[in-house]
């Protein structure tokens, strides 16, 4: 099927509209939370009462002096959201209001004037910088699979098509057959992005030598993890990059058949998806004799089950199958034998994303960036204690250090200003990986850097801690997370993981001894031995590395019944430090018991007999005199 909007995919890259006014308004998960919809319904309000020729549609031959306002996913720097950005001039606006709209349309639109007090301000230098390319955070990453995400429009398959839009599928069901498409994904190095690291071509091609007349394409999207958004985030903002990547995979085996498999937790994602398949069948892309090859391919979003344990291959399947979502042993594998018995290949979100780069770009230029074994780039969620949280890409080999220092802005305390020594760790990889410490700042974050310190890439996830963290507490919080989320089909698993919590709670509880700390050792090995699938094998992982990087905090907790950091409440032993308290007595009016003594502008004490540890006196104190708690 042939039409205006097929035509025009075989111009990539060709924007009539290219340099040309234009607001954008970002509509990731995470701006919309923050109110950015209201933004961009009161831009378009009041640029149209200023007499602007508002423009909502997208226009292959351009928009001519209209300012065309749209919204796209996510724009990546979601500590500063909602954002705004202004084309051509490339500005960037921060945590953007409906009340600042005037401004923005008075000011810059009409006069071409920067509002300075939205502009984002550097910490260190507290310099303004006008757009992405003076932000620290944009300018030392490679914003590839990202690079369209938080500029085009989700919903605008024409949009996408300009950008150079199914020109890869074109020209692997036009111009390559099944085993040069696998061949090209192998040469390239692409290993899968959901965790494991598996070669994607060895995976292709296992599937493609299968005599098979029905083969199936599934994109995981059940992204789970605590802390990660990498997945939602392109679903939400370049989903016809996963519908690109899904074609080429099918063109690669023989499948003309694929699900798209979100976790209902993410309805937006599963909104634009479904968008973006109805609009791919409509221009001719999904369905019958797709650019005149002769094969057919249909896509089916399905919503996610909501347990943690789907985005497991074997488990996601028979989810899809209808039945309970419960990992099965392999082999078979699913290249052999997948979905209904038939070969099957499961690829995540940004794995899939990446496809259409390699197939017009050639296997060569994608190794430009990574490593050997690593090759391309890898998308991150950088959460926790870091000054500049969001969504951000790196090539494969860039050093955690550089990742957490200088993209990420340095480490915050909890009240989120810069520490300059307060680096302790991050967790990698969610539930399923480890802690990286202050002597790894220098580590190249690659598949085989991170296997070689216990650790692995997962799904993406970083979350950044500080020396306020208790690490036991976090080894819990992660345990509490894959304990409720276990199938229950391994008892291994199934029990392991609850009597490790319980083991985690004695000692978070001041009930730990030596015994405590050598059966949380013995039962994670053997609980990473006897488990069945990834979820299991990996649950320890918290567990084993806070042990093995933070032996001494358990040590504290066990034998000297102390919690360094403060946060284990059986364990508090809070106090004030009398060199930095300044008598305001804040903290007296806080204590719901009377506990606090003190004259006002003199050192005040905690009485330990009154005293419930509750906290408040910490939380109200703004010098932070008050330890231990």
């Amino acid at each position: 099927m042939e039409g205006p909007i097929q035509d025009s995919a075989k111009a990539p890259g060709s924007e009539a509209a290219s340099g040309l006014r234009r607001v954008i308004v970002c509509a990731g998960t995470g701006c919309v939370a923050n109110g950015s919809r209201k933004v961009l319904d009161a831009l378009e309000k009041q640029m149209a009462e200023a007499g602007l020729d508002v423009v909502l549609e997208f226009k292959p031959e351009g928009h001519g002096d209209g300012v065309r306002l749209s919204h796209s996913g996510c724009q990546g720097f979601c500590q500063m959201g909602p954002l705004v950005t202004i084309l051509p001039e490339n500005i960037l606006y921060t945590k953007v209001t409906e009340e600042d709209v005037a401004d923005i349309v008075g000011l810059t639109l009409l006069k071409g004037e920067p509002v300075e007090r939205l502009l984002y301000v550097e910490p260190r230098s507290r310099e303004k910088c006008l757009g992405p390319d003076q932000i620290p955070f944009y300018q030392r990453q490679s914003r590839d699979v990202l690079k369209e995400c938080g500029f085009i429009d989700p919903d605008e398959i024409k949009e996408y098509v300009a950008h150079g839009g199914y020109a890869a599928a074109r020209k692997a069901f036009s111009e390559m057959d099944a085993k040069a498409v696998c061949d090209v994904v192998s040469e390239s190095g692409l290993r899968g992005r959901g965790g494991g690291g598996f070669p994607t071509g060895r995976k292709w091609e296992a599937a493609r030598v299968q005599d098979s007349a029905k083969k199936y394409v599934i994109c995981n999207g059940d992204e789970g993890d605590p802390g990660a958004f990498m997945d939602r985030s392109v679903m939400e903002g370049n989903p016809h990059s996963v519908i690109e990547g899904m074609m080429i995979a099918a063109r690669g085996i023989g499948a003309d058949e694929g699900y798209i498999y979100v976790r209902a937790e993410y309805p937006l994602a599963v909104k634009r998806m479904r968008k973006a398949v109805a609009d791919a069948e409509a221009a001719g892309f999904l369905g019958d004799d797709l650019f005149g090859s002769g094969q057919s391919f249909r896509l089916e979003v399905m919503e996610g089950a909501g347990a943690f344990v789907c985005g497991e291959e074997t488990a996601l399947m028979a989810s899809i199958e209808g039945r309970r979502g419960m990992p099965a042993p392999k082999p078979p594998f699913p290249a052999q034998k997948g979905l209904w018995r038939k070969p099957t290949i499961i690829n995540n979100v940004e794995t899939l994303a990446q496809i259409s780069r390699i197939i017009l770009g050639g296997a060569a230029k994608y190794r430009q960036l990574g490593t050997e074994k690593s090759p391309g780039t890898k998308t991150f969620a950088l959460t926790g204690h870091v000054c500049n949280t969001g969504l951000i890409e790196v090539p494969f080999g860039t050093t955690l250090g550089e990742i957490v220092l200088n993209i990420g802005g340095g480490v915050t305390d909890d009240r989120g200003n810069i520490e300059k020594a307060g680096f302790k760790a991050v967790q990698i990889g969610g539930p399923s990986g480890g802690c990286l410490t202050p002597d790894m700042l220098d580590l190249p974050m690659d598949f085989d850097s991170l296997r070689s310190v216990g650790a692995m890439v997962g799904s993406g996830g970083l979350v950044v801690m500080n020396q306020k963290t208790c690490m036991v507490s976090v080894a819990r919080f992660f345990m509490e997370f894959t304990q409720r989320e276990s199938c229950g089909k391994c008892v291994l698993c199934r029990e392991g993981t609850k009597q490790l919590l319980a083991l985690l709670d004695d000692v978070i509880e001041g009930r730990g001894t030596a015994k405590t700390l050598e059966l949380l050792e013995t039962l994670g090995h053997a609980v990473q031995i006897g488990s069945l699938c990834g979820l299991g094998k990996t649950a320890p992982n918290p567990v084993l590395s806070t042990l093995r990087h933070f032996r001494h905090e358990y040590e504290e907790h066990v034998f000297e019944k102390r919690c360094r950091a403060g946060r284990c409440k059986a364990l508090a032993r809070p106090s004030i430090d009398p060199a930095v308290c300044k008598g305001c007595r804040l903290c007296v009016k806080a204590c719901p018991v009377g506990a606090i003594m003190g004259e006002k502008k003199q050192p005040h004490s905690i009485d330990e007999g009154l005293c419930v540890k509750c906290g408040a006196c910490a939380a109200a104190c703004k010098f932070g005199a008050v330890e231990g708690i």
